[in-house]
């Protein structure tokens, strides 16, 4: 960090992410920082020697970080860039920051409708731009009207979606720019329409062992075939790996728990994967990112 830096957000050392992930696991971060706003975001960015590497988070339910911490710089989005507003061209804009169901509970209560399908989406907006998340047979980029992206130099950039090269949980990025915001398009609801966000959750809180340490999903969905059948029917529902388990409830998901380390989830991802690929021939590819190193 340059010896000139004076920014208002809060900046641990040392700050361990197993505080600021789902599964709550992961070793420590060099530098976390906590933006005051995207103005205070712009000049802690300006401050970051080039050679030193920027993470982000927002609520850490996509991420695994490994046991031995994360260098450089991670940079959290949630209680930061949390702003959120109708624009006149109707548009509804938000910030990197702003959880999934708070963006589906802001359009209900402006007549908007198309966007229930984020409030079962365990994350920000941030995560679902970057990697096109989606619940309930929706997904967040066929929403898209405009992305406002971030440099690392502290510049904004507004970047329209054809720029970007999207697909099923996957979204190809620029070279050292980020998600900061973007403007969504959604439709005004017909008289009489009514929001089906209970319906939805009940469905997913039916389905999914929601209130455990899991990332959410661990695997996508191959093609015409569902990922927690496909490890099902290898055998592994419930199957545990040191203290890392396979939900009995929903196989498609990571359990940990006080004791489960970094290490423990990749070894139990890698015996799926391979599991699965010799039953069915199928290779499963993870949704979730991985950071840090190993120890």
């Amino acid at each position: 960090m340059e010896s000139n830096f004076s920014c208002k957000g809060q900046l641990l050392r040392d700050e361990l992410m197993s505080k600021h992930t789902s599964w709550r696991v992961g070793g420590k971060a060099d530098n976390f920082y906590i933006p005051a706003d995207l103005n205070d975001l712009k000049q802690y960015l300006k401050c970051i020697p080039n050679r030193e590497d920027i993470s982000w988070v927002g609520l850490g339910s996509n991420l695994l970080v490994r046991d031995g911490g994360i260098r450089g710089h991670v940079i959290a989005t949630v209680n930061a860039l949390k702003e959120i507003t109708l624009c006149s061209d109707g548009f509804v804009y938000a910030q990197a920051g702003v959880t999934c169901s708070k963006l589906a509970k802001f359009c209900i209560q402006q007549g908007l409708a198309g966007a229930d399908f984020m409030a079962g989406i365990p994350g920000t907006v941030g995560g679902a731009l970057a990697m096109n998340a989606g619940a309930f047979g929706s997904e967040t980029w066929s929403f898209v009207a405009q992305l406002e992206m971030i440099t690392r130099q502290g510049e904004l950039i507004n970047r329209m979606p054809k720029e970007f090269n999207f697909s099923y949980r996957q979204v190809s990025q620029f070279d050292s720019e980020w998600f900061s915001a973007a403007k969504f398009r959604f439709t005004a609801q017909r008289k009489g329409h009514s929001s089906n966000i209970k319906q939805l959750l009940k469905q997913r809180n039916d389905s999914q062992p929601i209130g455990l340490p899991s990332c959410g999903s661990v695997f996508k969905n191959p093609q015409g075939q569902h990922a927690a059948k496909l490890i099902e029917a290898a055998g592994l529902k419930g199957y545990h790996h040191g203290h890392a388990c396979v939900s009995d409830k929903h196989a498609n998901f990571i359990i940990s728990n006080t004791k489960t380390s970094a290490k423990e989830i990749e070894g139990l991802v890698a015996l799926i994967q391979e599991t699965v690929k010799q039953k069915f021939d199928i290779k499963l590819e993870t949704e979730m990112r991985v950071l840090g190193d190993e120890l």
